[in-house]
């Protein structure tokens, strides 16, 4: 993912500190450039205004009037504006100075003296620029005649213009550094307030992104922002379940795509297994039974042999389909437990009795280590069908001292019913695939005793519809295999 290389809050800040600097240097420049022109015109339309005035009272007859006084006053003070009215015999009819002799003789040098740089003239007056030569200072004037025949002569000095403009500017730059400084400190701030939630947005849309959606935005607002991360903590929550529903759905489409698969390898296995199991005995039938047909042996003797292994091989086959449909019935759990609490020590004992020839005719001693009853909640059927099995296996497998031990061992809530016999133990690499189906660890002593390779896979079935465990364990001088049962209707 890319990195952010520019913070947003300092991007922020050097906007509004940027604009504030801008808009103080525009003022500045505005300022320095036409604040002195304004002034000066602004000054002349004040002299004009006055002139104005002057001249209205010349008309009334008012000028020397004291009721005029206020107004002439106010002229000359307020706009720093030196006045003086001659008549025409040179007499001053009002001055706005002391020094009346210094004013007229600067009237007369404006009048009689060099020429200078005329602003606006009419019929009544003249409006220009001079400058004093004695105190180098530029000045600005206004002479001329008014209604009544006398002379005005009005002056401004254009200096204070310049040095209040200057001072306006200096100002003014003093007020700019401070607003800059200012904008820079609470800018830092304003940013920070409208950054953080944005940066929390894209911590938890970063973390969205890798799908991890514990992180909620946790500010409270009406603004924007705050809808926006109120948005996204409901997409999180959607995303979170959508996520979480399409995993579900794909580990049970896998779940589907992998009983398929074992589906059609255990189809596939099955016909392979019930071919080369039926392979045998169909062979056998159809040699000894063309035998018969032609009549090889005459004699009664070989013939009811033919018969009688015909008859066997049959019996075999009809035995490994019956297995096989119990079996195909506990593993699709088409065949009910009927979970009832019985005498296990009585079932036992039962299952001896019936192979107690086997025992006698390989010569085997059993030896049962209890005769207490022990009663567990089990299918009753189903779990003489295990015991048969291991019997059987021992009775099968029983060398050396030819000994099989049957006995409990008691837990809280389950008891473990262990069938050991004497003899090779089974190859640690066997241990775990003796419960598939048709797997055989010495497949020609298997063939020897009719085995087909399928009864451990009935036990495990059947103890996996118990919802109990089922093992063995290699000895030192045998095997063992185990079942477990409750004791406790659980």
């Amino acid at each position: 993912m890319k990195m952010v290389k520019k913070s947003l809050a300092r991007q922020l800040t050097a906007t509004i500190v940027a604009l504030v600097a801008g808009t103080v240097l525009l003022c500045w420049f505005l300022n320095n450039t036409f604040l002195e022109g304004y002034y000066t015109y602004n000054k002349q339309e004040v002299m004009l205004d006055g002139f104005a005035i002057i001249n209205r009272a010349s008309e009334q007859g008012i000028l020397d009037n004291e009721s005029f006084d206020v107004a002439f006053e106010n002229i000359c003070a307020n706009d720093n504006i030196s006045i003086i009215v001659i008549c025409a015999d040179g007499s001053v009819i009002r001055a706005s100075v002391n020094d009346v002799d210094l004013l007229r003789n600067t009237f007369m040098k404006v009048l009689f003296g060099k020429p200078a740089e005329i602003v606006e003239k009419t019929d009544s007056y003249v409006l220009e620029r001079q400058v004093d030569s004695r105190l180098e200072s530029e000045y600005l004037v206004l002479w001329g005649t008014l209604s009544d025949g006398n002379l005005i002569f009005m002056r401004t000095a254009l200096e204070s213009i310049r040095e209040n403009a200057w001072i306006s500017n200096r100002f003014l730059g003093y007020i700019g550094v401070l607003a800059v400084t200012l904008s820079a400190i609470i800018s830092v701030f304003v940013s920070r307030k409208i950054a953080n939630p944005i940066l929390e947005l894209t911590d938890i849309s970063k973390r969205m992104a890798e799908l991890d959606f514990n992180a909620k935005y946790s500010r409270k607002g009406e603004t924007e922002i705050d809808q926006l991360g109120e948005h996204i903590n409901f997409l999180s929550e959607t995303l979170e379940k959508t996520i979480s529903e399409l995993k579900s759905a794909n580990n049970e489409l896998q779940i589907d795509i992998e009983k398929k698969i074992q589906i059609d390898q255990m189809r596939k296995e099955f016909l392979s297994n019930v071919s080369h199991e039926l392979k045998t005995p169909l062979a056998l039938i159809q040699g000894y039974a063309e035998g018969l047909l032609e009549c090889i042996n005459e004699d009664e003797q070989s013939r009811n042999f033919y018969c009688e292994v015909i008859m066997d091989e049959a019996d075999k086959m009809n035995q490994m389909v019956k297995k096989l449909l119990t079996l195909n019935q506990l593993e699709f759990g088409n065949d009910k437990v009927a979970m009832e609490r019985f005498n296990l020590t009585e079932l036992i004992l039962g299952v001896v009795n019936s192979s107690s020839i086997l025992l006698k005719q390989n010569g085997i001693h059993l030896i049962f280590e209890t005769n207490e009853p022990m009663y567990v909640w089990a299918d009753e059927f189903k779990v003489e069908e295990v015991v048969t099995n291991y019997l059987s296996n021992a009775i099968h497998h029983a060398e050396f001292e030819k000994e099989i031990r049957i006995r409990y061992t008691k837990h809280q809530d389950y008891v473990r019913l262990s069938v050991f016999n004497t003899g090779k133990n089974i190859p640690e690499e066997d241990l775990d695939r003796i419960w598939i189906k048709f797997y055989k660890v010495d497949k020609a002593r298997t063939r020897e005793y009719g085995g087909s390779g399928i009864g451990l896979s009935i036990v495990k079935a059947i103890m996996d519809s118990f919802h109990r465990d089922c093992g063995v364990i290699n000895h030192e001088n045998g095997v063992e295999f185990w079942m477990e049962l409750d004791t406790k209707n659980n």
